[in-house]
């Protein structure tokens, strides 16, 4: 045990190290203890009592603040600190190592010399929380370990809502656990509203080659809950070494006839419907962010990487989202963050049901409405980055298997983005192959005002996943499609469009429709609905969409909609498939199967072109 452990902690957290044995451990810890020089620190066995010392640390150190219901906790971050610092979120390379320039790289040995020295003393005074976590169920094929040290209660609180407690994890590994993810997080000097003070010095460096996550001087959560979008970081690196893969996805389970569920994995950028399919009433819910997918006996299984939910909260209301709305109206343990708090301890945030009240306090302080910042803009009640943290096993519609250490066996992917003219709501990839290139690789996202300020420019973003790689683009999709190649049982490759538009820009698909898209997705794994094969893929029949409508939203579905909906626009197509080409012209290490799989659809939409035109409806294709 090294000294500087021994000088700071207490007789109980000393016994809860001592127990795990395992000298890489303490070198950590010892290491940043020594860096960070807090006055004491506390040692987290996952314990009850442990979990709720931090929950009432939390509250009496004013980082988070008691709500009207019971278990319901407020945090504010700074006014600047409200998002991903992607500027100051840097993955470490040595030289010559190479990452595409879309993702943001520094020097390894600079870099960790620049955060050592913001990292030196920043916990002076204060007191540092070790945690022990596991990435995926406890004791399974899917489990990574992992440590956060962090000053912060309110992270700690949040991560221990969000993982799964692995200190037993430790304990049970001993000496032979070589290999941990270990992540370093310190909010920095408080203002008097308890938010960092220093976002000059903000940084979140992660170094794939020791498998650390150092983040300082930021309390938002995408900044500082390491084993969320920073470990995932970490694992899509490990993963590319070691044959399985590292997912921005969705987990869900979709019923079918006589209790038969089936389960989908789905990625989706932001704004365009990942949580509200995960969250389909009706439906089973495993995962709503992460998963790891691993080749187990030739079946692609997957597990939920976390145990929560840290969702944005900005237009939840009761109508739309029933399941998550009486959630977060329970007595549960939930954390909002950046929401408006009014009437002594009640909560709203934009699109709430009701009025908007007329004062209250949120991210800026005392609010009220018309108040404004100091650069002129009128600040919302609250942030649109707004957030809850809850276990999801407080959600009605929670699957049996969150926790089941083999997974769940996957039988769909779906890719989806916010496209209004050129993807069909649904379509069924051809192969593997086509599904990774056609409808995974080739995802772009239109940009909303919301969001950005502009409408309508696309974003590449392949499997979602752009923001998160830590490793290039095109090892990644070659990583995805030699993963297709070791399994016995393929799963059927899907991709949808929530965002379809007409020519007078209104929307083809209701909200609720993406409930008939899941439906006859889960009858095509089983084979049980006949197709049309176009040149993209396997749209449905339009026999089995009226009876889906009519079965699950009560809905007649007329043909015209139907044609609406599915009538191939070759043109849009054409000029996707050149764009993404271009793109990959200029990434490295593309696989030539990539620029194959392009030219083959090119040719395919070109012969229908052909002979049908631009724009080509449904029935003028074979049905298979």
């Amino acid at each position: 045990m090294e000294n500087i452990l021994k000088e700071k902690l207490d007789e109980v957290s000393l016994k809860k190290l001592e127990a795990i044995e395992n000298p890489t451990v303490l070198e950590f810890i010892s290491k940043y203890v020594s860096l960070c020089n807090p006055k004491s620190i506390f040692v987290s066995d996952g314990s009850p009592e442990d979990i709720n010392f931090i929950r009432k640390k939390a509250l009496e150190d004013g980082e988070e603040m008691p709500l009207k219901i019971k278990g319901h906790t407020v945090h504010f971050d700074s006014y600047y600190d409200q998002g991903r610092d992607k500027r100051n979120t840097k993955i470490l390379l040595d030289e010559g190592e190479y990452l595409d320039p879309v993702i943001e790289t520094g020097d390894r040995k600079l870099l960790t010399e620049e955060v050592h020295k913001i990292l030196r003393n920043i916990m002076f005074g204060r007191t540092m929380y070790v945690l022990f976590y596991v990435l995926g169920p406890e004791n399974s094929p899917f489990t990574i370990p992992a440590i956060q040290l962090t000053d912060s209660p309110y992270v700690a609180h949040s991560e221990n809502i969000l993982y799964r407690q692995g200190y037993n994890e430790f304990l049970r590994k001993g000496r032979s656990l070589t290999r941990f993810f270990k992540f370093v997080h310190s909010e920095g000097e408080l203002d008097e509203r308890k938010t960092s003070k220093n976002l000059d010095k903000r940084r979140v460096y992660i170094d794939l080659k020791d498998e650390i996550v150092y983040s300082c001087n930021t309390q938002y959560g995408g900044n500082t809950i390491g084993l969320k979008k920073l470990a995932m970081r970490l694992a899509i690196k490990r993963a590319s070494l070691e044959g399985w893969l590292t997912e921005h996805m969705l987990l869900m389970g979709v019923n079918g006839p006589n209790g038969r569920v089936s389960y989908f994995a789905g990625a989706f950028p932001s704004m365009c419907g990942k949580t509200s399919t995960a969250m389909l009433k009706g439906e089973r819910i495993v995962g709503d962010d992460i998963s790891y997918i691993r080749e187990i006996n030739g079946v692609a299984k997957a597990v939920n990487v976390e145990k929560g939910m840290f969702g944005i909260i900005q237009g939840i209301n009761s109508k739309d989202d029933p399941i998550q709305w009486k959630a977060l109206h329970t007595p549960n343990e939930i954390i909002f963050s950046n929401v408006l708090v009014y009437d002594e301890g009640s909560v709203y945030w934009v699109a709430h049901d009701g009025s908007i009240p007329e004062r209250g306090i949120n991210h800026s302080g005392e609010w009220f409405r018309g108040k404004k910042d100091e650069k002129g803009n009128e600040i919302p009640p609250s942030h649109p980055n707004a957030r809850f943290t809850l276990h999801l096993e407080i959600l009605e519609n929670v699957d049996e298997n969150l926790h089941n250490p083999n997974g769940v066996e996957v039988s769909g992917i779906i890719y989806g983005g916010r496209d209004s003219d050129t993807w069909n709501p649904v379509c069924e990839a051809f192969d593997w192959e086509h599904g990774i290139v056609l409808k995974g690789a080739s995802i772009e996202s239109e940009t909303t005002a919301a969001t950005l300020g502009k409408v309508g420019v696309r974003e590449f973003n392949p499997m979602s996943n752009l923001d998160f790689l830590s490793i290039p683009i095109g090892k990644y999709i070659e990583i995805n499609l030699e993963f297709g190649k070791k399994l016995k049982k393929v799963p059927k490759i899907f991709g949808v469009n929530y965002f379809l538009k007409d020519e007078n820009g209104r929307f083809l698909n209701d909200k609720n429709d993406k409930k008939v898209w899941l439906k006859w997705m889960e009858k095509r794994v089983h084979g049980e609905v006949r197709v049309l094969k176009t040149p993209v893929g396997f749209m449905p029949l339009y026999e089995d969409l009226k009876v889906l409508f009519k079965q699950y939203l009560g809905k007649d579905y007329t043909e015209d909609e139907y044609v609406k909906q599915f009538t191939l626009r070759v043109n849009e197509n054409l000029s996707k498939i050149e764009r993404l080409r271009k793109i990959y012209s200029d990434l490295k290490f593309v696989p030539a199967r990539v620029f194959e799989l392009y030219d083959e659809e090119e040719k395919r939409l070109k012969e229908a072109q052909s002979k049908f035109g631009n724009y080509i409806e449904p029935y003028k294709f074979e049905v298979v």
